[in-house]
């Protein structure tokens, strides 16, 4: 257990609460450390200094600035890699390798960042002899970065990084679920020695009140929220009255695609990864098998085989394949969701909690539907569970995939060179992949169709989210 509170970071110092909450380990239930919590006075704090250095400091006009300390940010992150991949799998309940694919994908975020900082972009034009025009990008303000827990690091990042390259400052609301994760990325902020105070400021909140703070503040002109689909509506219905512009990366049910002629050596492990990288609680879950009929027989085969072998476990033990979920009352909610769907599916893998009612690990469960119209189809379920479900043509499986609300991603399974293409421009999704699953870049943008979100994040499109476009005339006398 650690000795002190992890503290909220605001106005460029370290600060605690008068509220303070305990961080529980997923996988004992024993106390980890306390943590400052965060109120509506201190959200309110944060928010008074972010305003303060949008109009006090140079950071909204001064790229080079942005540039140098993004960098700096990106060196603060990696000297304390090891720290943070510990503490993820310890609180998190990540296991140790995907707690460093966590990492891996923020630090070159930040260098990203930092370079798109020194870009410049606009269009000009002489429209008529002597009469120029041109539009010039500018920061919108102050920003809301409202972060989930399954991802703590790199999401909060995938925010803020584009933000303050814009030239906006920042208020961030992290989970308590992640509180000394969230410590530890305060602290790393506050050892940014050219960061100017206010422009980034962050705390963490068991509540919702600094979430609605944000939403809600005539002060903070951008939401940018990763979560679910029912709280990102809720977001958007509450920011309407201002019309305050919004950027929402919500749920998902992706289908994972497999025609007959896929390699089935391949789609095996990677199906296998896609139901359980951290324990299904990830908007890119595999959460739908569908496979083309000649192929089925051997595909439930292996993926029963493959999916029962899966060793659950603590994040920090090197020989897990899969670590506990956030907290018992989610294996629970799981297990419940599998429980009510065997009313209606062939039960193919029912893994459940290995270690009782009051653990939060969940062995994967696998459930072979013929209906598209039944809940485990049609609601994310945020857990390491799939449905198998078989399709006999191509346009069944375009008809199948694109039946739920959602629209995050999607994958293709198949030798043939045309198909993916064929089929993938008729997929309703942000992100599709071939052969291959949950490949993400820096520089290409991701984000949502349909119910699964509003705007994208990555790539210069990120960059975008946070800035408004201002078009100067100017006549030539």
């Amino acid at each position: 257990m650690t000795s002190t509170p992890a503290l909220h970071f605001i106005d460029g110092g370290l600060v605690g609460s008068e509220r303070e909450g305990e961080s529980l380990s997923p996988a004992t239930g024993e106390v980890l450390g306390t943590f400052a919590d965060a109120d509506g006075a201190e959200g309110q704090h944060a928010i008074d200094a972010a305003l303060k250095a949008f109009h006090a400091t140079p950071w909204s006009t001064d790229r080079h600035l942005r540039h140098k300390v993004l960098n700096q940010m990106a060196d603060a992150f990696e000297a304390r890699m090891e720290e943070f991949v510990q503490l993820l799998a310890r609180e998190n309940g990540k296991i140790l390798n995907e707690a460093r694919f966590e990492l891996a994908l923020t630090i070159p975020k930040l260098r990203y960042y930092a370079a798109l900082a020194l870009t410049e972009d606009g269009r000009a034009a002489e429209v008529t002899p002597g009469l120029h025009l041109r539009s010039i990008p500018e920061a919108a303000g102050v920003a809301g970065v409202i972060v989930p827990w399954n991802s703590p690091v790199v999401l909060s990042v995938r925010s803020f990084a584009p933000a303050l390259a814009a030239g906006c400052t920042v208020v961030m609301k992290l989970p308590a679920q992640t509180a000394l994760v969230n410590g530890l990325i305060h602290e790393v902020l506050a050892s940014v020695p050219e960061l100017p105070a206010g422009v980034i400021n962050s705390v963490t909140e068991s509540g919702s009140d600094v979430a609605m703070l944000l939403v809600s503040s005539p002060d903070v002109d951008v939401i940018s929220y990763t979560g679910s689909t029912k709280v990102g509506r809720q977001i958007m219905a509450a920011a309407a009255s201002r019309l305050k512009r919004v950027s929402l990366e919500l749920g998902g049910k992706t289908p994972m695609i497999v025609f007959a002629d896929a390699d089935l050596d391949a789609v095996v492990p990677t199906l296998t990864a896609a139901v359980t990288t951290f324990a299904g609680q990830f908007c890119m879950t595999g959460s739908r098998i569908l496979v083309e009929a000649p192929v089925a027989d051997e595909l439930r085969r292996r993926m029963r085989g493959s999916l029962a072998a899966v060793k659950v476990g603590p994040g920090d033990d090197p020989e897990s394949q899969i670590g506990p979920m956030i907290d018992a009352a989610n294996a629970r909610r799981v297990d419940e969701a599998v429980e009510a769907a065997t009313s209606y599916s062939t039960v193919l893998v029912r893994g459940g909690r290995p270690h009782g009612q009051d653990s939060a690990f969940y062995a994967p469960s696998l459930l072979e539907v013929d209906r598209v119209d039944v809940p485990i189809v049609q609601e994310e379920v945020f857990g390491p569970v799939a449905t198998f479900e078989i399709f006999e043509t191509e346009e069944e499986a375009i008809a199948k995939a694109n039946a739920t609300e959602y629209g995050l991603a999607a994958s293709i399974w198949t030798r043939d060179i045309d198909r993916p293409l064929r089929v993938g421009r008729r997929l309703k999704a942000g992100t599709v992949w071939t052969n291959t699953w949950a490949v993400v870049a820096d520089q290409f943008e991701e984000g949502g169709f349909k119910q699964s979100g509003l705007g994208r994040l990555n790539g210069t499109g990120g960059l975008a989210e946070f800035q408004e476009v201002k078009t100067y005339a100017q006549s030539i006398g």
